[in-house]
């Protein structure tokens, strides 16, 4: 690095991302900007993640124990020595133009505080399930605000200054979950500016299928977004806007209406309103889908994007529930309880 010039740290978690790393790794190293830094933190890998990231790593941190991604993100900014701080997560391919569209936005944007992107639409694994969770992160950034509530760290870059003054991520989740969404909590509560840059866009690699869309959308998503929504309250923002609320509302009634259908037939037209009223108002992703990888593949989308509605509803309404009682519960006993 030039001291003249800005330097990035460019910070990648890895665990057990052997492969993955073996093509995210030389993609950075390929960037048009030279004058970064390339820090992978080993989260306690059992496979040969350590021996891969050392081939290009300028620093390899290993951690003793395995902490999550908001601990190691937060000691891969201990040693980063650039003004800015570039999250990438392991399953993440860049472009080579990546870092210096970064590097240029900021520059040109001295109040900006962070930036982030989205996966492009052209998925590594081709996949029905990893094709449609993967397109679907990309029409939800795509069509969102630039004048972003929250943070994402798949591909995400703070200036280190307000890094530092917001205190890094949080490490109170023990596996991947939205300690990057939390970081974005804390700087829009400091009053600082984070914008989506929608040409910043990278390859996912993640093979996806539908246990794991279910795990991670119900334990990593919705369960920690109830917790964090009791103490912050929910953004208006990429999949939390207004149609998308009430299009997890129709998706819980809508087979609801069905099951009715049984004891009161004319509710077979309730059932259809709210159906017709559910793909109206998603009815852009679904012809995005249809664009991108025609009928069958739309037409099985927007069932598993209905049930995503549904099952992800469910768990955010239940576990709130379950927060506030326990919430409760716990003042209850510190007044009560000596």
């Amino acid at each position: 690095m030039c001291a003249n010039q800005v330097s990035v740290s460019i910070i990648v978690p890895a665990y057990n991302a052997e492969d993955h790393l073996a093509r995210s790794l030389p993609a950075i190293k390929k960037s048009d900007y030279p004058y970064y830094e390339l820090i992978v933190v080993d989260d306690h890998s059992t496979d040969g993640t350590a021996e891969t990231a050392r081939k290009y790593a300028d620093i390899l941190i290993s951690m003793r124990i395995k902490g999550a991604p908001g601990k190691a993100r937060n000691k891969g900014a201990d040693k980063g020595r650039g003004s800015i701080l570039f999250y990438l997560d392991a399953d993440v391919e860049i472009s080579p133009d990546s870092i210096s569209r970064i590097v240029k936005f900021l520059e040109e944007n001295p109040d900006i505080g962070a930036v982030f992107g989205s996966y492009d639409d052209n998925p590594h694994c081709k996949d029905f399930f990893s094709q449609y969770k993967n397109l679907f992160h990309h029409f939800v950034h795509q069509n969102a605000k630039t004048e972003a509530s929250t943070f994402w760290a798949g591909c995400g870059a703070i200036r280190k200054k307000v890094f530092l003054e917001a205190g890094g991520f949080p490490e109170r989740y023990s596996s991947p979950a939205i300690e990057d969404v939390e970081m974005g909590y804390k700087l829009k509560e400091q009053a600082i500016e984070i914008r989506l840059v929608k040409e910043l866009q990278v390859k996912h690699l993640k093979k996806w299928n539908f246990l794991n869309l279910l795990k991670t959308d119900i334990f990593q998503r919705a369960v920690p977004w109830a917790r964090l929504s009791l103490e912050k309250g929910l953004p208006y923002d990429l999949n939390f806007k207004l149609s998308d609320r009430i299009s997890g509302i129709l998706a819980c009634l809508t087979p609801i209406s069905l099951i009715v259908i049984w004891w009161y037939v004319p509710c077979v037209f309730i059932s259809i309103m709210f159906a017709g009223a559910l793909f109206y108002m998603n009815r852009k992703l679904y012809r995005f889908y249809l664009l991108k990888k025609g009928w069958k593949f739309a037409i099985l989308s927007v069932f598993l994007h209905w049930f995503y509605l549904f099952y992800s509803s469910i768990t955010l309404i239940s576990a709130t529930g379950i927060f506030m009682v326990k919430k409760i519960l716990s003042k209850w006993r510190e007044a009560f309880i000596p």
